[in-house]
Order: C-alpha cells, then sequence, then structure tokens
C-alpha cells in the first residue's frame, strides 16, 4: 500500500514514517523543511514541496496511486500562534484545504490526521476525554478544532475515511537512536531540561502556585514510539471499515515539572538547573487523557510511555546530537 507522509521529516512525522517503511508500506515523505530535517528522512524515499500546491500534490497522488494520507504538515507552536493567527490559519487551515481538495479530486480514501489536546482548551474534567467540550484557548488549537470540522464534512459530502489523533505531550526519541526532537525555536519541556543539563543554562519553570502538590503544572506525556504505532493503527481501522472520528492519545497519568526534573536527575546523573518565573496566561494546571477510544477501537496499548523510558531515550539522544540535526 502507497502512502503519503506530509510532513515526515518532523518529530512525530519522521517516527511514523520510518515504522511505516519497517512494517511495509510503500513511503513517500512530502515536506517543505522549514522546520523538518533532511537527517530525518534518510532511507526514506522523500520530495521537498509546499502541501499548498494543490496541482503538484493532485499530480502525485495520481502518478504514484497513493491509498492514505497521513497529514503533520501544520505549523505548532502555541505562543507564536497567538502572535502571528494569520499564519496559523493560512498554514494550517487554508493550505490544508488545498490538500483535502487535492485527496478529493485523487480519490485517496483515508486520511490520517495529526491533532491536538489543545482543542480542548482549559479542562473542565480530568481525564479528559474525547466527550469534553472543545473550546480552544489559543489559533493554533482553534485551527485545529477547525480542521477536524471540515475532515468530518468532508467525509460526509464525498466519502473520505478519516481518523483525527488528539496528542497530549509528544516525547522521547526512537530507542534505536536514530530519531530524536529537535525544534527550534523548542517549546516542549522534555527536551529543554536535558538542553539545561548539557549547556548547563537554567530552566525557567512558568508558575510556582498551581493548586498541586509541588505547585507545578501537570502534564500526560507519551512516548513518541507510542504514538508512531497509533497512527499505523488508525489506517488499519479505516481500512478494516471503521467509523471516521477523533481519538485521544495520551498515558492517561500526569506528571508535574517537577516529577520530570527528578527523574531526568535520575536518569542522568546531572543536576538540572531551574529558577521559577511566572505563570504563562492560559496555562492549564493539569491536563491528563482519556485514551480508552483509542485502546478499545485499535487495540493500541502504549508500551513506552512510563517517564524514565521516554526520557532515558530523549537523553540517549541528546547526549549524541547536543546541537540537534545537522549541528551534532
Amino acid at each position: 500500500m502507497k502512502v503519503l507522509v506530509l510532513g515526515g521529516a518532523g518529530y512525530i512525522g519522521s517516527h511514523v514514517a520510518h515504522l511505516l517503511q519497517e512494517r511495509g508500506y510503500s513511503v513517500i515523505v512530502y515536506d517543505d523543511f522549514s522546520r523538518g530535517h533532511r537527517e530525518a528522512v534518510a532511507g526514506l524515499n522523500w520530495m521537498e514541496g509546499d502541501i499548498g500546491d494543490e496541482e503538484r500534490l493532485y499530480q502525485l497522488m495520481v502518478d504514484e496511486q497513493i491509498e492514505a494520507i497521513f497529514h503533520f504538515a501544520a505549523a505548532s507552536i502555541v505562543r507564536e500562534s497567538v502572535e502571528d493567527p494569520q499564519h496559523y490559519f493560512h498554514t494550517n487551515v487554508e493550505k490544508g484545504l488545498r490538500l483535502l481538495a487535492a485527496t478529493k479530486r485523487a480519490k485517496v480514501p483515508f486520511f490520517i490526521f495529526s491533532s491536538t489536546a489543545a482543542v480542548y482548551g482549559d479542562p473542565r474534567e480530568l481525564p479528559i476525554t474525547e466527550n469534553h467540550r472543545r473550546l480552544p484557548q489559543n489559533p493554533y488549537g482553534i485551527s485545529k478544532a477547525f480542521f477536524e470540522d471540515i475532515l468530518r464534512c468532508y467525509h460526509e459530502a464525498y466519502g473520505i475515511s478519516y481518523v483525527a489523533l488528539r496528542y497530549f505531550n509528544a516525547a522521547g526519541a526512537d530507542p534505536k537512536g536514530a530519531l530524536g526532537e529537535d525544534h527550534e525555536p523548542e517549546t516542549h519541556l522534555i527536551p529543554l531540561v536535558l538542553r539545561s543539563i548539557l549547556e548547563q543554562q537554567p530552566l525557567v519553570i512558568y508558575g510556582h502556585d498551581y493548586p498541586i502538590a509541588d505547585c507545578t503544572a501537570i502534564r500526560d506525556y507519551i512516548h513518541v514510539s507510542d504514538l508512531a504505532q497509533a497512527h499505523i493503527l488508525a489506517l488499519e481501522y479505516l481500512i478494516e471499515g471503521g467509523r471516521s472520528q477523533a481519538m485521544n492519545l495520551g498515558s492517561d497519568r500526569g506528571s508535574s515539572v517537577l516529577d520530570v526534573i527528578k527523574t531526568a536527575e535520575k536518569i542522568t546523573g546531572y543536576p538540572v538547573p531551574y529558577k521559577f518565573g511566572l505563570r504563562r496566561p492560559g496555562d492549564p494546571a493539569s491536563l491528563v487523557a482519556g485514551s480508552q477510544r483509542a485502546k478499545e477501537l485499535l487495540g493500541w496499548q502504549p508500551l513506552s510511555s512510563d517517564l524514565e523510558s521516554i526520557i532515558q531515550t530523549a537523553w540517549n539522544w541528546h547526549r549524541r546530537h547536543p546541537r540537534g540535526y545537522e549541528k551534532k
């Protein structure tokens, strides 16, 4: 089966693309490399391009007889989305519509969408299940929620089957050591913690006044390898006739910022230098997934999402790539 992985040079997309190839799928990665890395697609068939180029995508889908789309090609930094919402709606919605137009014209039947827990906003109850109301608090979350709604309409009108996978906090690295997390700018806690060790620069913890035992925010961390497995199971689910819908992907347990720091210190053997800053506006105290739907419908079981495994694999990669891809 031929699949097209859009944004497949990015952190999660590259893990999914390599796992697809390992599982026997014929993979083409399509990425503009604005934030992805060529090193992350080594050994894969890839091409450089913009997801807003409808004609090129349509021709690629027809020529290569693509049967499934994996869509990771989105802008995804919350603070940046607040500062420049036009860029986020242009990239995540307008260009996404051109991608869907090409998908519809080429009659590609299956679509796996990289969504986010940011569609829920500030939760009213925990754990957060798919039945929780969606009320995104920033342009990034709004753009993802809107695209989920667009997918539902395309499914109802044109028959494109989809699964929208709502990630909580993706973390960790490929256990084999080839793939890791390298964003610019980096906004994710675990690589920032490890970078603070390697560079001996203090980490800023935003907020020390949450109504939690250690007063720091709680998040649900899910290993990127477990996420990759869920994407393949989602495609298989659709092939077997599964109903189009959204599904959460998380470990279903929360860890505070200080939990992460203590675990990193245990794994690495080094102290984490840190200081406290002001709480960021809109940061919820706690985000924990309820992922039962994915477990029941996909047969998905996270195997590597305990905090120690996540940080160990991330540390292994960051030690070998202290300055990231291309700069190691």
